[in-house]
């Protein structure tokens, strides 16, 4: 059976990992990948031997790491991992902040968030889960106010108050880069952002905090969190020479939550 995931890298070591194989740890393509490529250099160099699995769809990730065709995963955000793992009754957890692929936001009408003018348009994704985070950005900037019973899945029925009276649209994915022509802030995410070449530490008048919700994390199966290995791999995630890398490669464009 074809395999449903493609391997982009391996590299193997003697360590003082206990069994001498490599620590598998899933990935998607992109920036993620990419900063995890300079974890497995610092994790060879500190006796952890990692094989990068690169996958071609984000779903099959957590199902991987739920069989043991991986050991880790570094992802999606914690409230993605929950909501997936309790759906399918998976045994995995989140076991450290990883990088936060900011959601942001891009205007061809204003230069600063300060010049926004009162019944200015804003549009949002219009899938639930990326409207919410759009709705929690603009709340961040006290553009709006959102009731707390909400938490982190609001709807625009839970705006409580919108001083400005901005004029919030709801608009597929799809289309929001030709929604800059007309909306005076547009919300993206920064993978459909990387698609038109905007960056977000470069080009957006607005920006999701490093510790945003939304942060991505690391995965690994509940049996294994107490294992040795995890606590060298997250040494190797948060260490100096990733952290260095992460802010001279993608300045904001990826952020550090740790």
């Amino acid at each position: 059976m074809r395999s449903r995931f493609l391997l982009a890298a391996v590299c193997f070591v003697t360590g003082v990992h206990a069994t001498d194989k490599p620590i598998r740890i899933g990935v998607m393509p992109g920036e993620e990948a990419s900063v995890v490529a300079q974890v497995r250099e610092v994790a060879v160099k500190q006796g952890l031997p990692l094989e990068i699995v690169t996958f071609d769809d984000a779903a099959r990730i957590d199902a991987a790491l739920a069989s043991g065709a991986i050991d880790a995963a570094s992802a999606e955000d914690e409230a993605s991992l929950i909501a997936h793992s309790t759906r399918q009754r998976y045994a995995i957890q989140s076991v450290a902040a990883t990088v936060t692929l900011p959601m942001a936001l891009y205007s061809r009408k204003l230069t600063s968030m300060a010049s926004l003018p009162r019944g200015a348009s804003i549009a949002i994704p219009s899938d639930a889960a990326g409207t919410a985070r759009a709705l929690i950005l603009l709340q961040n900037y006290t553009l709006i106010t959102l009731d707390d019973r909400a938490g982190l899945h609001p709807a625009l029925a839970d705006i409580s108050s919108n001083r400005l009276d901005l004029k919030i649209r709801r608009v597929e994915r799809a289309k929001l880069y030709d929604a800059l022509d007309t909306a005076g802030i547009v919300a993206m995410n920064a993978d459909y952002a990387a698609r038109h070449a905007l960056k977000p530490g470069r080009d957006s008048i607005g920006i999701e905090d490093a510790r945003s919700p939304y942060q991505h994390v690391l995965a690994v199966r509940t049996s294994d969190t107490k294992s040795a290995w995890v606590a060298q791999l997250i040494r190797a995630y948060h260490s100096d020479d990733v952290a260095h890398f992460i802010f001279t490669q993608y300045q904001d464009s990826v952020r550090r939550p740790w």
